[in-house]
């Protein structure tokens, strides 16, 4: 049975999500979610900048004697910019790390250079072994699930822990934050925790081993996140994605590349071609969505938006002739793995019973963790 189309009343996310719910008064599912999030998770005002203090000095505290008090991931775009930035200004001493899988852009490395430079910030970048990690692309490409972005997602995770580890460092400091990474549906990219899902799709499509490529089980996860303090500094300050980027703009020479995630090339590819020609899934709508509730942009100007194609056509053609040539493999093949059936990661193993079934409320296990940080601080 087709499902009737409906979109939500107060942002745009739509029934191409197959798992999305509306109330009587036809607002979605994720924007409720969102709502409970942002009431738990988002310290805004005088609390947010005594919580933030609070955090800042026990980083601090933590880091004496050491050569960083905290870690940090770049990867060219406003949030991990912004992040960067914030960190400085809060007279912190962070390492940053950046996952080099072959797709970053020159603006995205011009971005992270001039940034890193300017703020007197360390990097250290880890490249990955481009065979081995082509292969686990192309593996999820042949996997036919909308989850290509997974082994990105997974290894970008690794690496931060591991060189937490190495450097003896407590605190993870990252981008993520409510008010812009809503919206996200389960059905459009699931799995970048999911080593078991990640791991049997490499061996049924892939083709060689796993060498220095940064993975994760399940278990070793739960070890690290017992050990380490991944904090969400931006959810601690009044954060506006539209003011981030005229900081970063006016006193860093920073430039926008396009789209959300569009720093990565393969990314920009996927969601602006792949995941809407094969799957019909337009990654514009969540992120639209997110603003749109923020107040940072407008739903009927969010509309005409997702109206015109999320990048130029001649683009897209040229981006798919050098993805194509970049994966190593031929035009039909690619128009073969285009027209294969769409599935899910419930086609392949996984976790995905275990950690729906410690994350079945996904609200609950955010508050328990956010009320242990504060007695903790307090």
């Amino acid at each position: 049975m087709v499902r009737p189309y409906q979109i939500c009343v107060r942002c745009v996310m739509d029934t191409t999500d197959p798992e999305i719910t509306f109330d009587s008064s036809g607002v979605c599912s994720h924007c409720k979610h969102r709502d409970q999030l942002l009431k738990i998770l988002v310290h805004s005002g005088e609390e947010g900048k005594s919580l933030l203090r609070d955090y800042v000095n026990r980083m601090k505290l933590n880091g004496k004697g050491k050569d960083y008090d905290c870690i940090i991931g770049v990867s060219g775009g406003v949030d991990s910019s912004y992040v960067a930035y914030l960190v400085r200004h809060f007279g912190l001493r962070p390492l940053a790390i950046h996952l080099d899988n072959g797709w970053d852009s020159e603006l995205a490395v011009k971005n992270i250079q001039i940034l890193l430079e300017r703020l007197g910030i360390d990097l250290y970048t880890h490249v990955l072994e481009w065979q081995e990690f082509r292969d686990l692309q192309l593996a999820f490409l042949k996997s036919s699930t909308p989850d290509s972005e997974v082994p990105t997602d997974h290894a970008i995770v690794a690496l931060l822990y591991q060189k937490a580890e190495e450097e003896g460092i407590k605190y993870i400091v990252n981008g993520c934050n409510v008010r812009t990474e809503t919206h996200v549906p389960v059905s459009w990219s699931y799995g970048h925790m999911d080593w078991k899902y990640i791991y049997g799709v490499k061996k049924q499509f892939g083709r060689r081993k796993i060498g220095n490529y940064p993975h994760f089980t399940y278990p070793q996860l739960k070890v690290w996140r017992r050990k380490f303090n991944w904090f969400s500094i931006l959810n601690y300050v009044d954060y506006s994605k539209k003011e981030a980027l005229k900081k970063l703009e006016e006193e860093f020479n920073w430039r926008y590349y396009g789209g959300k995630h569009y720093e990565s090339l393969y990314t920009k590819f996927y969601q602006g071609y792949i995941l809407r020609n094969k799957f019909g899934y337009d990654k514009r709508k969540s992120h639209l969505s997110a603003l749109i509730c923020s107040g940072e942009t407008m739903r009927n100007k969010a509309i005409e938006e997702l109206k015109e194609e999320p990048y130029p056509l001649d683009e897209q053609m040229a981006d798919r002739e050098y993805v194509i040539k970049k994966l190593e493999i031929t035009e039909k093949e690619f128009e073969r793995i285009m027209a294969l059936p769409p599935k899910t990661h419930l086609d392949y193993p996984n976790t995905d019973e275990l950690i729906t079934r410690i994350h079945a409320n996904p609200v609950y296990p955010l508050m328990q963790s956010v009320n242990r940080r504060l007695k903790i601080l307090r």
